[in-house]
């Protein structure tokens, strides 16, 4: 990744907050074409700056005015720029490693306020009740309103163990909602495992995190472990993952697509903004690291497949889902996806932290945009369990305000299956860290002697409808596959 005039350092991500992909790059500003500066302009902004110093009613520090410069000119072009101070920036790093302190909440901005995208799983929001399209009113003490999204993350995360409480609005609640949550460490595993029966393995994707591809890897091989034999049928389930790290998503895509075949690019102004990623190492392993897909066993690139999405599945999931799809390679089943479509690069400031800024567009192998505009399924499946106000509360990048438009035209053909609900029971969901046989004991059984579920998230085609169709396609797949045969 070098060139005579430039050398630079990459990490590719998908997903800080409500799923975006970013490039974090150290390079030479002084390879790029300079811009010609307003001088007019910067007349007008030096005059405002300089009554501001004279007559504000309080003194104002010359940096705080600087600051708040830059974090205005970069919120107004898009919903995804923004300025990172040091602090967000450095955090913004600790997130694509799964571990943080805070609350576990996926955020977004709307109207001014700070919108729920989704809580992550098994975090202190997501055990309280906080639900996807709750606007956070209050922080503790402090309105919300004309707060920026870091500084709302700011105010949310600390040391573990301290408490804070957010007052929420939710649609069609008359009184304002307060929970009080204790911070944590957030360890989020961005892959978990089971089998739904003999012969139909399950996967789900949390966020696309630094070692997902290896732990994807992982989870692939147990499940062929686990079934003696290796699965006939495979769910991806990418609900309500917002994202995370683009090689990531390069590295699912390639665990499931022939080497070298085209999983997504980008088009932008800047030369560095237009890739093609490949299913090749080189693009989706870590920086000097090996193949996070040695040894991947060789069902993976043929097994019949479903990929579950719905409006809070964004950018990196949107990746994974369109390349799967363009390339026929998996049945899409769910509701539309989030339309997290643009490429934020992270371009650090030296000392003063850095700007997240909107770079490029992606496009699915076929030449379909993403943005606003998401992944249409190839199935549409409602989730039986939402209401159709907890519908209506679902935010997607086409709500965001100054939301980049798509002029993409492209369709799919869809089918539409009823939602229809069903009654309750499951198994636990496992991750690839907890490989080992479990035990069963009461504590693993309901009063009616089945295997209850320890998690109500845990994934259970009799309760879960969605999962019910993804598993009835699969099996209607291999009733084809016999005829063909």
């Amino acid at each position: 990744m070098s060139s005579p005039r430039l050398k630079k350092l990459a990490l590719l991500m998908a997903g800080a907050l409500a799923g975006g992909a970013l490039t974090i790059s150290f390079q030479a500003f002084a390879d790029k074409e300079k811009a010609v500066l307003p001088l007019n302009e910067l007349s007008t902004f030096a005059e405002v700056f300089g009554r501001i110093k004279q007559e504000y009613v309080e003194p104002v520090d010359d940096k705080k005015l600087i600051s708040e410069a830059i974090k205005g000119m970069l919120s107004g072009l898009d919903p995804h720029s923004d300025y990172l101070d040091p602090e967000a920036y450095r955090e913004l790093k600790e997130g694509t490693q799964g571990e943080f302190g805070g609350l576990g909440i996926e955020i977004g901005a709307e109207d001014g306020l700070v919108k729920v995208v989704s809580p992550i799983e098994d975090t202190p929001a997501q055990r309280a009740g906080i639900k996807s399209g709750d606007l956070i009113v209050k922080i503790d003490d402090t309105p919300v309103r004309g707060l920026s999204l870091n500084d709302a993350v700011k105010r949310m995360r600390g040391k573990p163990g301290t408490k804070v409480t957010l007052t929420l609005a939710r649609k069609n609640e008359p009184k304002p909602i307060v929970v009080t949550l204790t911070r944590a460490v957030i360890k989020t595993k961005s892959v978990k495992y089971k089998l739904l029966e003999p012969g139909y393995g399950y996967i789900r994707l949390a966020q696309f995190q630094e070692h997902t591809v290896e732990n994807l890897n992982q989870a692939l091989q147990n499940l062929a472990r686990e079934n003696k034999t290796p699965p006939k049928g495979l769910v991806l389930d990418l609900r309500d993952d917002p994202g995370g790290l683009l090689n990531g998503a390069v590295g699912v895509a390639s665990a499931f697509l022939p080497g070298n075949a085209l999983v997504v690019y980008t088009e932008g102004r800047a030369s560095d903004a237009k890739m093609r990623l490949t299913a090749s190492p080189q693009n989706y392993k870590r920086l000097n690291g090996s193949d996070p897909l040695a040894g991947l066993p060789a069902y993976a690139k043929t097994v019949p497949m479903v990929v579950i999405v719905n409006g809070g599945s964004a950018s990196a999931s949107e990746i994974v889902a369109g390349a799967l799809q363009d390339h026929k390679r998996a049945v899409i089943v769910g509701t539309q996806s989030f339309g997290k479509g643009s490429v934020q690069s992270i371009l650090p400031l030296g000392n003063s932290g850095a700007i997240k800024l909107t770079t490029a567009r992606y496009f699915t192998p076929s030449g379909r945009s993403i943005q606003a505009k998401g992944i249409t399924p190839d199935v549409v499946v409602e989730d039986a369990t939402i209401t159709n106000a907890e519908q209506a509360l679902r935010i997607r990048e086409a709500d965001l305000e100054n939301h980049l438009r798509n002029n993409d035209s492209g369709e799919v053909t869809v089918i539409k299956v009823p939602a229809k609900p069903a009654p309750d029971s499951g198994t636990p969901l496992r991750s690839p860290e907890d490989s080992a046989p479990r035990g069963k004991d009461k504590q693993d059984r309901n009063d009616k002697g089945e295997e209850a579920s320890a998690n109500p998230r845990d994934p259970n085609p009799r309760s879960d409808y969605q999962l019910g169709q993804a598993l009835n396609i699969l099996k209607v797949q291999q009733i084809l596959l016999k005829k063909g045969n």
